[in-house]
């Protein structure tokens, strides 16, 4: 701690529109009751992220709290308290503490949230403050690199509980983004019989998933959905459907291609209101369930799984740039030249 550095390079949303700045700010100093702080290793550009930088109405929640360091999904080493020296995962939505759920130890039901990297700084930077309690040990057999996708597949994995059994079942995943190809992932390691993973201009998603082994994948820009299934006369109407697009829309087009009593569950989070035509929807037993985050006890959990899959998943990372160049990764996510990027602090050589 006594050769830290008094100021550190951190990409900030500074201002309630669109676009974010790369700045010199003041490495944390002084730190709250049960908070330590952690030398961040690697930090993934997230979908959030994105929607931040383009300043769009869903996260528009985020302005009384600006200046803000973005970056949620992170690795990194404790560097104060009882644990320093630990390399941890940070859960980064903070619970309050103090409400009567908080009170109980019952943290997952708490309502006064602060998120980081988003409602408090976050880790594009070389630095952060973290309660210690959100700091997940990370196991010896499990890179930097892969503990960057805790977080993400800790998303999939209450997604994929929110649809319930999924053995033996035909599974469409709207969406091949971090989030949609972890979810592709588990439902195949929960025995899926058939996956489906559509993308809109999103080669290079879909190439990565291609790289994991999943041979149904569908470019929509190119061919239509109901004209690709019309080639696959095999595929009976899906059983299940996960939207991880945040397009309104994909939702009307997923319930169309349901059984009768089959289940969509919506992960996306979107910048605009549903219009839904309900008629087909009562009169076929349809089900439409949200899915967000995840319970606190999945993080270890996700960790585990981590180490098991191990090379199968690593092509999900494309991209690992220095945090001085987090526009240029910006740029790629943005544009859907990359799958995942990881940003490492200039300080940290990275695993």
């Amino acid at each position: 701690m006594s050769e830290q550095a008094s100021t550190m390079l951190a990409l900030r949303k500074t201002r309630a529109e669109a676009g974010t700045e790369l700045v010199e700010v003041p490495v944390p100093q002084t730190l709250e009751e049960g908070e330590v702080l952690v030398r961040v290793a690697a930090a993934g550009i997230c979908g959030s992220d994105l929607h931040v930088d383009d300043w769009t109405s869903s996260y528009a929640f985020i302005a009384p709290y600006l200046p803000v360091t973005l970056g949620h999904e992170f690795v990194g080493t404790i560097a104060s308290g009882p644990r320093i020296g630990e390399r941890v995962v940070v859960r980064p939505s903070v619970t309050c503490g103090r409400c009567v759920h908080c009170l109980a130890e019952n943290h997952d039901a708490c309502e006064q949230r602060r998120g980081i990297g988003m409602t408090r700084d976050g880790a594009f930077a070389s630095w952060v403050r973290a309660p210690l309690r959100n700091c997940i040990p990370v196991p010896a057999g499990v890179s930097d690199t892969l503990a960057s996708l805790v977080e993400p597949f800790s998303i999939a994995m209450q997604a994929v509980r929110q649809a319930g059994d999924l053995s033996g079942r035909t599974v469409l995943v709207m969406g091949p983004g971090t989030i949609g190809q972890a979810i592709a992932v588990l439902a195949r390691r929960m025995g899926a019989a058939r996956i489906v993973v559509t993308g809109f201009q999103d080669a290079v998603r879909l190439d990565t998933l291609r790289a994991m082994g999943f041979d149904e994948v569908v470019d929509v820009s190119q061919t239509p959905l109901t004209q690709w299934l019309k080639t696959r006369a095999d595929l009976p109407p899906f059983d299940l459907v996960f939207e991880a697009t945040g397009v309104p829309a994909t939702i009307t087009e997923a319930l169309g291609l349901l059984r009768r009593d089959g289940v969509v569950v919506v992960t996306g989070i979107h910048d605009r209101p549903l219009s839904l035509d309900l008629t087909p929807f009562v009169r076929r037993q349809l089900q439409l369930r949200g899915s967000f985050r995840p319970p606190e006890s999945d993080w270890p959990r996700v960790l585990t799984l981590m180490g098991e899959l191990g090379d199968s998943i690593r092509p999900m990372v494309s991209h690992v740039l220095p945090l001085k160049r987090a526009h240029e990764g910006l740029a790629l996510a943005h544009g859907k030249q990359a799958n995942k990027v990881l940003l490492v602090p200039e300080d940290h050589d990275g695993r």
